[in-house]
């Protein structure tokens, strides 16, 4: 198939939900990016979402223009209609509202809801068959059979937008599957990288979402501090690429500048290289199956000079080997992880529960967890077992912090 001329993919449509969010913003300064490259036109947004910051939501509307804006909070949908008084825009509020906006069918849909709450807008998104920029790996992992199937059944297009996932898109889309080896993702190892784990023990939030490559939001900084994150993605990787685990690994590599490693029977390994910058994978996605100019950083190797990697440590990282044994385990088993994890990461960054306690009640949610294992057969399913998490998970939190 001729692939589509550059005029014809700026001129997509795209929905942005969760656009004050780290990605969120990162999308909207590469769609601006293009406006000044390509043409004020380029990249017209139909709706743009938030949960509730009101104030930059507004201010992204007077500036994006969308035809739709929505504030999942709905008590904030009064401070946001006075906001926008003056403006052209359609306003609406709620999680019903959000997810109405997500399908659409804009030509382009970034997905970059943090958390499980991007579950169901996903999935609305998938529907009309569009293209998604998948952000959100929640998604993925707490309902992957079942995305999976919708993207088949719908025809939709799925572009992870996950900088490792997004360089093994883009390394796999050679073909040759057959041949693979072996997928390498790699992890910055975080802030603690090199921490003791009596240091890690007294670690503050503050000193968790520092991480030193990535400008990222809170949550998946300290999923990122704690290898969470690098597990949910080899989960992740598990169902976009249909590989099992034991053809998964992740390697340690401070300067967060190879993302992927795809290693393949005839002895080769093919590397993705890049600054670590979200506005790569994100043009990436929203230009894809053509490039387009970014206002990404550029990789400069003479001044980086060496590149080094390590094998994690399991004993100081513990949830890595947590998400390995939730992928081995099957069924509902990654969507108890999930939402056990949020509920820790969440409980840490209130000061309620210490850093290492993060893998502590992951792990008692799933040791009494009697949803692990079983089959989901139904999204129904997946939110009653990831409802029965939460509340598992808030138990051991209060017990921890007792």
């Amino acid at each position: 198939m001729t692939p589509p001329r550059l005029s014809e993919v700026v001129s997509r449509r795209v929905t942005v939900l969760g656009s004050t969010g780290s990605i969120g913003k990162s999308t909207l300064a590469v769609i601006a990016h293009a406006r000044r490259t390509y043409g004020a036109t380029a990249y017209p947004i139909d709706a743009l979402t938030a949960h509730s910051n009101v104030e930059m939501l507004a201010a992204q509307v007077r500036e994006f223009q969308p035809r739709i804006a929505v504030i999942g909070d709905e008590s904030r949908y009064g401070e946001l209609k006075d906001a926008l008084s003056d403006v052209d825009v359609e306003i609406a509020s709620g999680e019903d509202a959000v997810i109405t906006s997500a399908a659409q069918g804009s030509e382009v849909v970034m997905v970059a809801i943090v958390g499980a709450a991007g579950l169901a807008p996903a999935l609305a998104a998938v529907r009309p068959g569009v293209t998604i920029a998948l952000a959100n790996k929640e998604c993925i992992v707490a309902a992957g059979d079942i995305f999976r199937r919708a993207i088949a059944e719908s025809g939709a297009t799925l572009i992870p937008v996950d900088s490792e996932h997004n360089a093994a898109f883009q390394i796999l889309a050679h073909g040759e599957e057959h041949a693979i080896e072996r997928v390498t993702l790699t992890a910055s190892g975080g802030p603690f990288r090199e921490w003791a784990s009596a240091r890690m023990a007294i670690a503050t939030p503050e000193q968790a979402v520092a991480h030193p490559n990535w400008s990222m939001g809170a949550k998946i900084s300290v999923d990122s501090a704690t290898l969470m994150n690098k597990g949910l993605e080899l989960i992740e990787a598990h169902f976009l690429f249909s590989q099992p685990l034991e053809r998964l690994g992740v390697l340690i590599h401070p300067q967060s500048i190879v993302h992927c490693l795809v290693s393949y029977t005839d002895g080769s390994t093919l590397a993705h290289l890049s600054a670590p910058d979200m506005r790569t994978p994100i043009a990436h996605a929203l230009a894809w199956p053509r490039r387009m100019s970014s206002p990404s950083r550029r990789l400069d190797l003479l001044q980086l000079q060496q590149l080094t990697f390590e094998i994690p440590d399991p004993i100081r990282f513990p949830c890595l080997e947590l998400a390995q044994a939730s992928l081995r385990s099957g069924g509902l088993t990654p969507t108890v992880l999930n939402a056990a994890n949020e509920v820790a990461v969440q409980a840490f960054l209130s000061r309620r529960i210490g850093f290492l306690d993060i893998a502590r009640v992951v792990e008692g949610t799933l040791s009494v967890d009697n949803s692990c294992g079983r089959s989901a057969g139904s999204i129904e399913d997946v939110m009653a077992a990831d409802r029965h998490a939460r509340v598992l998970a808030g138990e051991i939190c209060s017990h921890v912090a007792a």
